[in-house]
């Protein structure tokens, strides 16, 4: 089986400052993987990096996505190739509807036209599945979302978009427990044998609800230990400090 994400020797920054500095990386499909590390660590330069976000630049290394070098790679053809990356911060956009927003990136992503009422029904089985509001599809994109809400909607992107490769940049981060065992479930719901997901995150909150498959610890822009979950309960336990010396 061929592996579905692959970063070698990884190093990139912003500007002159070097933040990435040798990340290695392997996700195989049907595997959950989830990096933590203290604040500043490269965690979500990592995530921006795969998707060849211009503001960061890579100076050495190479990352390959389902057998394709990726490294040079446009931000919308990664997508298209089949990674989603949800944000910390979710854009709001007014003026659109969550239901048209995710029908026209459907779009953009299959090339294919949208069947409008099978497209509804399919939003409304993850809505009902999610205990989410129905009436949020027709809101202005994350206007006047609360934050659970910003992140619940961001699990219903990904359900709908179905990417190979799912990246959740701190999807836990300020979520009270329902809402994350929300968020877990959907992860539960994406995950299958083809795909793969990686979490990005500085606590093990959504641990607690979702079974993962491995645990990288990021400290000073590279990975200095993964484990299996054990590995987040100690850092749940003792923090970061035994890593940082």
């Amino acid at each position: 089986m061929n592996n579905l994400l692959e970063i070698e020797n990884l190093h990139a920054g912003v500007e002159n400052k070097e933040i990435l500095k040798g990340v290695n990386l392997t996700i195989k499909p049907g595997e959950i993987h989830v990096i933590m590390g203290p604040n500043g660590s490269g965690k979500t330069t990592t995530a921006n990096v795969i998707l060849n976000n211009p503001e960061y630049k890579k100076t050495n290394g190479k990352i390959i996505f389902d057998g394709d070098d990726i490294t040079n790679t446009s931000t919308d053809e990664i997508a298209r190739k089949g990674v989603f990356m949800s944000f910390q911060l979710p854009e709001e956009v007014p003026g659109v509807s969550v239901t048209n927003f995710l029908k026209y990136a459907k779009n953009k992503i299959t090339g294919q036209p949208i069947k409008i009422f099978a497209f509804k029904k399919e939003l409304q089985k993850y809505m009902e599945e999610l205990n989410m509001n129905p009436k949020n599809m027709e809101r202005s994109l994350n206007v006047g979302f609360s934050g659970g809400e910003k992140k619940k909607n961001e699990i219903i992107q990904m359900l709908v978009l179905n990417p190979k490769l799912a990246i959740l940049d701190e999807t836990d981060s300020g979520l009270d427990v329902d809402a994350i065992r929300v968020v877990s479930k959907g992860i539960e719901m994406f995950k299958n044998n083809q795909n793969g997901v990686l979490i990005i995150t500085h606590n093990t909150k959504i641990l607690h609800s979702l079974k993962v498959d491995y645990v990288h610890i990021f400290v000073d822009g590279k990975i200095v230990k993964t484990g299996s979950q054990e590995l987040a309960k100690e850092i749940e336990e003792n923090g970061y400090s035994e890593y940082k010396k």
